[in-house]
């Protein structure tokens, strides 16, 4: 362990955490622009939402092993390469030609996100105290919350000042400047040599891959044999993968000895849950505000304020006290809520709602992202040994986006579906707000079952995964 002064090592989060900040509000800014790509592009319903999941696919598939390359050649050096390629590719979505060209650059951004990500719960492990080290969890998982709201509203007053194309734009100058921190505020760190699970990053792949493509088919081509091959194929491809990450010897992609700590387990569980929330529901909601109800981007933007202020003055409390206080009181009220104000979206959105009646379920969404984000991820990651801190990283990150990637997939296919069934776009997106509200209720009741005594980071030596009960 590398514990820094601990000026430095705030330092050295808040470097990493403005790129990461720019990439979580990446996920949803797209989100108020898909008015625009139709009309500007010429984009269907089906191309908009790659837009979404192209981004979030190429951001998954690589998680599991970029952590793992952090602490190889490191985390300063990976997060740079990761700065580097992201604000390069936003610049070439903005130039983009058309949608395909735009699909193609959100890909690359994608990856440049994967690289960036999981190295500053890396660093925050390596360089923070132990007793210290909950709550800069805990401030990064605020940012997290945080930055899953901004995104639509910076987005739609982008927009109606600009074009769409500044929503990329506006990376630039954040991603110059995160390059620039990164370098002068993360310490150099020790690195060890890894072998690479080549076979495992060929089968998550394809097996991810597989089982997005089948439903995104599933929304455009009808749910046939060939779609349902598809998904067959990549949920197969995901099992086969999870069996070989058994049978190796060396290392692992996915070490599964890490879901041995059941607030591991639990926290991969629950962060997937709110990855399929925060990425699934915001296209449908901007589609609705300004389909249905005719808002323009900024307006439809600035209705999530209420979320954003919430949020925003939630998230620094609780990151605070996430690693004080029984991680429960926070997921059930976070988790909980989340659940409630998708319900109450799903049996209040259609042609006749008013605006006004939507604001009491967009604020409590935002008690809910203030709530969830710190406690989930300072729980699960807190008794992880050192050297399980690039792997633990990755894996859990990949978790979330994972759920991100599904989220974003199935709640545009059921979306279409319902469209197809009602001919109504209110109806088809309120319908679609009941599949997250199970999901992130699921999740919920999952956080109830955190273990909370025993052993935390560094007391009587910091317990190993290896011996997790």
């Amino acid at each position: 362990m590398t514990v820094v002064p601990e000026r430095d090592a705030w330092k050295a989060l808040a470097a990493l955490v403005i790129g990461f900040f720019m990439i979580l509000v990446d996920q949803t800014i797209v989100a108020v622009a898909t008015e625009s790509f139709v009309t500007g592009l010429g984009a269907t319903t089906n191309q908009v939402i790659w837009v979404t999941s192209a981004y979030l696919l190429a951001y998954v598939v690589p998680l599991l092993f970029t952590g793992r390359l952090g602490d190889q050649i490191g985390p300063r050096t990976v997060a740079i390469a990761g700065l580097v390629v992201f604000t390069g590719a936003s610049l070439w979505c903005g130039l983009a030609p058309d949608i395909e060209a735009l699909i193609v650059a959100r890909v690359f951004q994608g990856i440049g996100a994967a690289l960036l990500t999981p190295q500053s719960l890396s660093v925050i492990t390596r360089v923070f105290a132990p007793a210290r080290r909950g709550a800069a969890m805990g401030a990064w998982g605020a940012v997290a919350g945080i930055a899953s709201v901004v995104g639509p509203i910076l987005g739609g007053v982008l927009i109606d000042l600009f074009d769409w194309r500044w929503i990329f734009f506006v990376n630039i100058p954040f991603g110059i400047l995160a390059v620039i921190l990164v370098w002068l505020w993360v310490p150099e760190l020790g690195t060890r040599s890894h072998s690479y699970d080549i076979p495992g990053i060929l089968m998550s792949a394809v097996g991810m891959f597989l089982l997005v493509f089948g439903i995104q088919q599933g929304e455009s081509h009808g749910w046939g044999a060939t779609t349902g091959a598809l998904i067959a194929a990549g949920l197969l491809g995901l099992a086969v993968f999870l069996w070989w990450q058994s049978r190796i010897r060396t290392e692992p992609l996915v070490p599964l000895r890490l879901f041995r700590d059941r607030n591991f387990s639990i926290g991969n569980f629950g962060v997937s849950t709110i990855g399929f929330v925060t990425a699934g529901t915001m296209v449908p909601l901007m589609f609705y505000l300004q389909g249905v109800k005719g808002l323009s981007p900024t307006q439809a933007g600035l209705m999530l304020l209420p979320m954003a202020v919430v949020a925003g003055i939630l998230a620094p409390v609780v990151g605070g006290l996430s690693d004080r206080l029984d991680p429960r009181i926070f997921t059930g009220v976070g988790y909980f809520s989340y659940a409630i104000s998708m319900f109450w979206l799903a049996l209040g959105m259609d042609s006749q709602s008013s605006i006004p009646m939507l604001l009491g379920p967009i604020a409590l969404m935002g008690v809910a992202n203030g709530c969830v984000w710190a406690p989930t991820s300072s729980t699960a990651m807190r008794r992880l040994d050192l050297e399980s801190a690039g792997a633990g990283s990755g894996v859990y990150n990949t978790t979330r986006q994972v759920g991100a990637v599904l989220g974003s997939a199935a709640i545009g296919a059921l979306m279409q579906a319902r469209l197809v069934a009602h001919g109504d776009v209110g109806q088809a997106v309120a319908d679609s707000m009941f599949l997250p509200a199970v999901v992130v209720l699921l999740g919920g009741l999952a956080t109830m079952w955190f273990r909370t005594g025993g052993p935390v980071d560094g007391q009587a030596g910091e317990q190993s995964v290896s011996t997790a009960r």
